[in-house]
Order: structure tokens, then C-alpha cells, then sequence
């Protein structure tokens, strides 16, 4: 019994924060404002480790790679995984409109945030370099610094025996950063408990309002999709044994990104749960934080939902062909170019809406929406990319690719 509570301590008390955060949201309602800074703090503490944790975990991988390990089959492999469940996530959310159609009985609403819109040359521009080295340090430039440290681990691995202390640097600040993330996590509890408290004593009345409908087909779907497509992932993995494996070590991950919203967040949790799945360094390594940029099965579905709604709203139909490979291709699309951090998705909603050339009034509801479904959709995201990293492995490294279970 002992032995049994110390392997599950962390996990029990995460859980029991989190019930106690949200039965005070919803007994003391907007009160519970005031505890809000402990959880800021917790996730301050969270993103201030999460882009040099990043960093090292993917230049030390790439940097520690030998000639039997092909780079580019295992990027190859990732996008397509990536891409695959995206548009399967995409493809039962709009069967699931179409089973339970959205009805006109939504009011939108003023924006309550200032949205800047960029030239598209300048999106692009930013979205994947930055024009200062400190820029990189920012949780705002994940994929810019995602790419800079491949570069960083091709140039450490080029560089051979005259880059082999920098390698060295590289592998023990991979070590530093993931031990700081489990000091961090072991405040978890009251961080993700005030987290808790505060999205139920705010956000909770809302969801019984107009978007009532919008937000039931969403949650459904994604539970759904999250109970039964990610088994089935990890099924298609390893079978019985990924399943089992899977869905013991998913309780931390999840419940750091729907505390969080936020997939970049729930990067270091992920990590450590893919260690003991079996899965790899020089998978997990990659794969996972590449996902918490570019992967987001969460928004795919929230994409098809905000775009059922706008459509309803406007009296347009979301039945014909064009209008269903556009949304296809839009759900990929938001999936890159969304930033892993909380309310990322209005960059994307500002795409599908110019791509259907909806008017301007179309944004707020879309907006609302988002808020709303973001702990579900984060939760998706994030707690995706481990399953994923398993169905690369399987497709990279063969059937065999499950290491021991780690302690």
C-alpha cells in the first residue's frame, strides 16, 4: 500500500487540487478572482522553463543521432501523423454536425479583446524567424526557436568530435531543465487548483447561456475523440499494452492542459509521460515539442465548430462539397500557424473567416467560442502529441519500438 501511494502521490494530489479548486469555483462563483495570481504564477513558472527545456530537448536529440538514424524518414513520418489525425479529427467533427445540426440560436457579442491584423508577408515572416537572437527566448517565437535549435543540433552534430563538449552542454542542460520542471510540478496542485477555481467561478455560467448548443456538440465530440480515437491510436501503436500504457501515464498531461490551456505548457508533462510510455529520446525528443507548435486535434474540431456556427448565424449552408474541402484544408492550415499558448486560436479565426469572406461581425461569436472550448481543445492538443509520438515510433522503429516501462 505504500509502495502503491508513493508511485501515485504527485498524481492523487494534482487531482485532489484540482477538486478543491473546483468545487470553490463553483460555490464562491467570481470570489474565487482573487486567488487567480497563484495559478498566473504556477504557469509563469511553466512557460519560463518551457522554451530552454524545448531548446535543449530537441538540439541534444538531433545532436546525439548516429548514421542509423534517419532524420528526415522520422520528420517525414511526423507530418504525415500529424496531418493524418488533424483531418480525421476534422472529418468526425463535421459528421457530427451533420448527425446533430447547429440551429440560429446565437447572439454574438462585442470583441473584448484588440485583434492587430498583419500583412500575411509579415505573419510569415515572424511566425518563423525572428530579427534578434533574444526574440527567441520568447514562449511567442516557439517555432522560430523550434528551428533554430534543429539547426543548432545539425550544426553540434556536423561539428563531430570538435563539437562534442557542446553536445555534452547541450545533453546536461537537457537534464537541468527537465529536473527544474518537476520542482516546478511538485507546487502543481495549488497552481493548477487556483487554475480550476477561477475558469469554473468565471467561465461556468457562461456555458449554460446561448452558446449552449455550439459548446454541448463540442465537448461531446471531443470526449469522444479523446476517449476513443486516441485509444484507437495507441491501439494501431503497440495494441493492447500501448493502450494500457497510454492512458496510465496521460493523467499528468492532462490535467496540466486543461489547468493551463495551453499546449506549449503541458510540453515538459508530455515529455515525461512519452519516458514512460517507451517511447524513445530521440523520438519524444522531437516529435512532442514540434506537436505543441504545429499538431492541435483539439482546434481542428473547434475550427469545424466555430465555422458551423459563423455559417449558421449568417444563413449559409455547411452541407456542399466546396465549402467542406475548404474548411479541410483551413483545419491544417490553423493547426500550423495557432501559437501553444492561451487563446491562441485568433489567428486562425481570423483566417477561416477571411477565407469565406465572412464580414467582420462574424468574429466575435467565433471568438466566444474559442474561450470557451479552449480548456477541451488544449487538453486534445497537448494530450495528443504523446499518442502521436507513439503511432511515429510504430512507423519508424517498427512493432518493437516500446521500450521497458519506465519507473
Amino acid at each position: 500500500m505504500n509502495s502503491w501511494f508513493k508511485n501515485y502521490k504527485g498524481i492523487i494530489l494534482l487531482i485532489t487540487g484540482i477538486i478543491i479548486g473546483s468545487i470553490a469555483g463553483a460555490v464562491l462563483g467570481n470570489k474565487v478572482e482573487i486567488i487567480k495570481p497563484i495559478g498566473d504564477i504556477f504557469l509563469n513558472l511553466l512557460f519560463t522553463a518551457v522554451v530552454p527545456l524545448v531548446f535543449f530537448a530537441i538540439a541534444s536529440a538531433i545532436a546525439a543521432l548516429d548514421s542509423s538514424q534517419k532524420l528526415g524518414k522520422l520528420l517525414g513520418v511526423t507530418s504525415l501523423v500529424f496531418v493524418s489525425t488533424v483531418l480525421v479529427a476534422a472529418i468526425v467533427t463535421i459528421i457530427a454536425i451533420w448527425i446533430f445540426p447547429i440551429h440560429q440560436h446565437l447572439v454574438a457579442s462585442p470583441i473584448t479583446e484588440a485583434i492587430t491584423k498583419k500583412p500575411f508577408g509579415d505573419q510569415l515572416t515572424s511566425l518563423f524567424t525572428t530579427s534578434e537572437f533574444y526574440q527567441l527566448l520568447s514562449r511567442k517565437s516557439m517555432l522560430a526557436m523550434i528551428i533554430f535549435a534543429v539547426i543548432t543540433g545539425f550544426a553540434t552534430l556536423h561539428a563531430g568530435e570538435k563539437g562534442k563538449a557542446f553536445a555534452n552542454f547541450l545533453h546536461s542542460g537537457n537534464e537541468v531543465f527537465k529536473n527544474i520542471f518537476i520542482l516546478i510540478m511538485r507546487v502543481g496542485p495549488i497552481g493548477l487548483g487556483a487554475y480550476f477555481a477561477y475558469q469554473v467561478g468565471v467561465f461556468g455560467p457562461q456555458l449554460f447561456g446561448g452558446y449552449a448548443r455550439s459548446m454541448a456538440l463540442y465537448y461531446g465530440v471531443g470526449a469522444f475523440y479523446y476517449l476513443a480515437l486516441f485509444s484507437a491510436y495507441a491501439f494501431i501503436a503497440g495494441g493492447v499494452s500501448a493502450v494500457k500504457r497510454y492512458w496510465k501515464n496521460n493523467i499528468v498531461p492532462s490535467a496540466t492542459a486543461v489547468g493551463t490551456c495551453s499546449s506549449i505548457a503541458t510540453i515538459p508533462a508530455n515529455l515525461d509521460a512519452a519516458k514512460k510510455m517507451g517511447i524513445s529520446d530521440a523520438i519524444a525528443n522531437i516529435t512532442i515539442p514540434l506537436g505543441g507548435t504545429l499538431h492541435k486535434d483539439g482546434s481542428s474540431i473547434s475550427s469545424i465548430v466555430k465555422m458551423a456556427v459563423v455559417f449558421a448565424l449568417f444563413g449559409k449552408s455547411f452541407n456542399n462539397a466546396e465549402t467542406i474541402i475548404i474548411a479541410l484544408a483551413m483545419t491544417v492550415l490553423v493547426s500550423l500557424v495557432e501559437g501553444g499558448i492561451p487563446n491562441g486560436g485568433y489567428i486562425g479565426e481570423l483566417l477561416f473567416i477571411s477565407a469565406y469572406g465572412f464580414p467582420p461581425e462574424a468574429l466575435p461569436p467565433a471568438i466566444i467560442i474559442g474561450t470557451l472550448v479552449d480548456p477541451m481543445a488544449t487538453l486534445l492538443n497537448a494530450t495528443g502529441d504523446t499518442v502521436a509520438a507513439m503511432l511515429v515510433a510504430r512507423f519508424t522503429e517498427g512493432r518493437g519500438w516500446m521500450k521497458p516501462e519506465a519507473p
